[in-house]
């Protein structure tokens, strides 16, 4: 039976770190072959794992040995394999999957790009375009579909996830209208809709976002006759007015994107209008881990950054915000609760 090592000496926990890449790879193998999902609640044998999910029964038994150092998966003394709370994460049915961002984070070109680390540290540039010769959603879009693909199913799981917290976090009694900036397929402004059954909605997203946004936001939607979807890009303009503005993990772009995308949030708004901006941080916990690897991952990729509570506040002062809360949503998720000033 394998069960996870406890408390390492610093020269085995070096080498478990710089063998991470295997760690990630097998996360991504179980997730493409499907093994949580066929794997129920009793446990099983490796060799009808193996039949269920069409591989060789010796090199599973490795691949499940090994994830089960990590907690994904457990070996009982049979030799059969069972779930653990872990690796029902990674089933396609779960509530709270997390098979998509398992597969986005372990992407073909991330396996290019972070041997270069190094090189964006020096620079302080993004590695793609010199890789791929194009800027990185422009090479998804037209060379690696099936990435692209990947990446709109991931980030639409984690925000309808992470829109329920939201939704439950936010108090906006007292409010009429709220518009989701840059919000995707408008899983946020939904929630908030069928939160406050009185409350007008807006979702400004770039017009190839907004044609999928959510079912309940479209034309004969539950939501669509207090709904209006509007394409542009909020980094251009903002033609949209609201009592509350919600700018959500859209702010990791270079300093200047951000810049303006706060200034006119404000132009849009005006005096006494609420924004609430919720981004992953840098010094937050118990997510630090998880928040720097994104943070090195968007250094990699579009010359992005994750923000400290001091840049983040920092940002939104010099734009002109008046900063009034800073609270945590969930375990990876903060909210900067500000209001542009009379």
């Amino acid at each position: 039976m394998t069960s996870a090592p406890t408390a390492p000496p610093p020269s085995m926990r070096l080498r478990e770190l710089a063998f991470g890449a295997a760690c990630a790879a097998a996360l991504r193998a179980a997730a493409r072959l499907g093994v949580a999902d066929v794997l129920g609640d009793s446990p099983m044998a490796v060799a009808d794992l193996a039949a269920a999910v069409k591989a060789e029964p010796r090199p599973l038994r490795r691949l499940l040995r090994a994830l089960s150092c990590y907690g994904v998966f457990t070996e009982r003394e049979d030799g059969t394999f069972a779930h653990t709370d872990v690796s029902r994460l990674l089933r396609e049915d779960d509530p709270h999957s997390l098979r998509a961002i398992t597969l986005w984070c372990t992407e073909p070109w991330t396996w290019d790009a972070w041997p270069r680390l190094d090189e964006a540290v020096r620079t302080g540039r993004n590695v793609v375009e010199d890789l791929y010769g194009k800027e990185f959603f422009v090479y998804l879009n037209e060379d690696a579909p099936e990435s692209a693909d990947v990446f709109n199913r991931a980030m639409t799981t984690s925000s309808m996830q992470s829109a329920r917290d939201v939704a439950e976090f936010l108090d906006l009694s007292g409010s009429k209208s709220v518009a989701d900036i840059g919000g995707g397929q408008g899983h946020v402004v939904a929630s908030l809709l069928e939160k406050y059954p009185a409350m007008q909605g807006t979702l400004l997203d770039l017009p190839r976002v907004v044609e999928n946004a959510d079912p309940r936001l479209r034309e004969g939607g539950a939501l669509a006759d207090r709904m209006r979807v509007v394409p542009g890009d909020c980094r251009v303009a903002v033609p949209v007015q609201a009592d509350v503005y919600i700018i959500k993990n859209i702010l990791e772009w270079d300093d200047e994107s951000t810049a303006r995308t706060l200034r006119n949030v404000i132009d849009a708004g005006g005096p006494g209008t609420r924004v609430v901006v919720i981004e992953n941080l840098v010094d937050d916990t118990p997510s630090m881990r998880f928040s720097t690897a994104m943070d090195l991952m968007l250094l990699l990729n579009v010359g992005g950054a994750k923000h400290t509570t001091d840049s983040m506040v920092g940002r939104l002062t010099e734009a002109g915000l008046t900063v009034r809360d800073i609270r945590p949503v969930n375990p990876y998720l903060h909210a900067f609760d500000c209001t542009v000033p009379s």
